[in-house]
């Protein structure tokens, strides 16, 4: 992930993306570069506009809930969510007894920054 960010880095800067900026920025931080991987990267990017792409990324809409049935079927479908909601309850029951696996809460989070 840090090579697409040190890709982002380079071009909010104006600069040429180039094998030898974008090992410059990773090195700057910290980052042991892989010299392949920064290369594969200037190719996949070669034809891409950064600038396009990421306006595109930040303007996609979220989608839209499903449209419901009519009255009749909500009518037909009711039974079915009770005994769904049997299901349910039944397995939680279980899943609760299995709590001997499971860490507290907060737990395992440093694992997640290094």
């Amino acid at each position: 992930m840090e090579y697409v960010y040190a890709a982002l880095i380079l071009n909010e800067a104006d600069e040429e993306l180039t094998e030898d900026n974008i090992t410059g920025v990773l090195e700057a931080a910290g980052v042991d570069v892989e010299e392949s991987r920064a290369k594969a990267l200037v190719a996949a990017l070669e034809d891409v506009d950064i600038e396009e792409a990421v306006e595109e990324a930040a303007a996609a809409p979220a989608a839209a809930p499903a449209a419901s049935g009519s009255d009749d079927e909500a009518a037909a479908d009711d039974g079915d969510d009770d005994e769904e909601a049997d299901a349910d309850e039944a397995a939680e029951a279980e899943d609760a007894g299995d709590d001997d696996d499971e860490e507290p809460s907060g737990e395992g989070l440093g694992d997640l920054f290094g």
